[in-house]
């Protein structure tokens, strides 16, 4: 994505937290906050924060696997991801 095309994407949608929605969407491995973290150059806290947020809104769910979290898309989430996405493609 150019700086301009990221640009305007910005103004549309917060980039963090759809960065967010789209890397759940396109990744092939388990997600963890603290990946997704690194994933979208965010911290820690500030993650945990827009998840708790997406799973009130119910965008994603927390399913405990041992100690760990795995994020994951609802299909309400998997359906905004995907909308996100296209909107940024096009850009």
């Amino acid at each position: 994505m150019s700086a301009r095309n990221k640009k305007i994407f910005s103004v549309f949608f917060r980039e963090k937290p759809a960065m967010m929605l789209v890397t759940l969407l396109n990744t092939q491995s388990e997600q963890y906050a603290s990946s997704l973290a690194k994933t979208v150059d965010c911290t820690y806290s500030h993650i945990v924060k827009i998840l708790n947020e997406m799973q009130k809104a119910d965008l994603i769910t927390f399913q405990k696997e041992g100690r760990l979290k795995v994020l994951k898309l609802t299909k309400k989430g998997e359906d905004v991801a995907k909308s996100i996405d296209g909107v940024r493609n096009i850009l």
